[in-house]
C-alpha cells in the first residue's frame, strides 16, 4: 500500500489524541518530541481532508496548556529534588547545565520565560515544571501558559498546514520527505538549544573560577 493510502485510512481522532497527548507529556516536563508530532500532523492535514486543522490546534493547544499546568503542579510541591531526581534519570535533558541556562532564563525574564520558553525545544519541557519549583505565582504562569499554548500550538499548526496547502501537489507526491523534513526541524531546534545549554556552562564554570581566584590568593597570603 502507498502511504498516502495509508495515511488516509489513520482515524482522525487518533489523530487529534496523540498530538495532545504527547504535547501535553512533553509540557508535563517528560522529554518527548511534540514539536516534531505537531509538525507532522500539520503535514498530515494538508495533505488529507479527514484530519480538521482547526481541531489538531486546539488539541495541541489544551495538551500544551494542561501539561504545564500539572507539571507547575509538580514542580512547586516537588521543589528543588524533582530537578535533581529528573537529573539522574533524564541527564540529557535535565542535566546541571540545562537546569542552570534554564533557571538563567527564568531570572531574566520572569512569566515570560514560560512565555518564550514554549518555542523553544529544550526549554519547553522545563517552563512548567521550573515554574513551580521557584514558586512563580500562579495567575503569572497561568497567563503565559495560556497565551503561549494557543500561540505556539495554534500558530504552529496555521503556519504549516498553509504552507502545506500550497505545497500539496509536492507533499502528496513525496509525502515521506516532508515527514522528514519535519523531523529534521525538530531535532535541529533541539541541538541549537543544546549548544546554548553548553555555553551557559562554560560561562558559569568561568564566573566559578573568577569567584574562587581572590579567595584563593587571600588563603595564600
Amino acid at each position: 500500500m502507498h502511504i498516502q493510502e495509508w495515511l488516509a485510512t489513520v482515524p482522525a481522532v487518533s489523530v487529534y489524541l496523540l498530538v495532545g497527548l504527547v504535547i501535553g507529556l512533553e509540557s508535563l516536563g517528560i522529554p518527548l518530541p511534540g514539536e516534531i508530532v505537531l509538525v507532522s500532523a500539520s503535514i498530515l492535514a494538508a495533505t488529507q481532508d479527514h484530519i480538521n486543522p482547526y481541531v489538531l490546534g486546539a488539541c495541541a493547544s489544551a495538551g500544551a496548556i494542561i501539561g504545564d499546568s500539572i507539571g507547575y503542579m509538580i514542580g512547586r510541591k516537588g521543589g528543588k529534588p524533582l530537578l535533581a531526581w529528573a537529573g539522574r534519570k533524564f541527564p540529557k535533558h535535565f542535566g546541571p547545565d540545562h537546569v542552570a541556562m534554564a533557571e538563567a532564563k527564568f531570572e531574566k525574564w520572569g512569566m515570560w520565560a514560560v512565555f518564550f520558553g514554549r518555542f523553544i525545544a529544550l526549554l519547553r519541557i522545563f517552563a512548567g515544571p521550573l515554574a513551580g519549583v521557584l514558586k512563580m505565582p500562579y495567575w503569572k504562569f497561568l497567563i503565559a501558559n495560556i497565551l503561549g499554548g494557543i500561540i505556539w500550538a495554534g500558530g504552529t499548526t496555521a503556519l504549516i498546514y498553509t504552507v502545506g496547502i500550497v505545497a500539496e501537489p509536492w507533499l502528496k507526491r513525496f509525502s515521506v520527505w516532508g515527514l522528514v523534513a519535519a523531523v529534521l526541524f525538530g531535532i535541529g531546534s533541539f541541538l541549537l538549544m543544546k549548544h546554548r545549554a553548553k555555553k551557559v556552562a562554560a560561562a558559569r564554570e568561568a564566573a566559578a573560577v573568577e569567584a574562587q581566584a581572590p579567595l584563593a590568593a587571600t588563603t595564600r597570603d
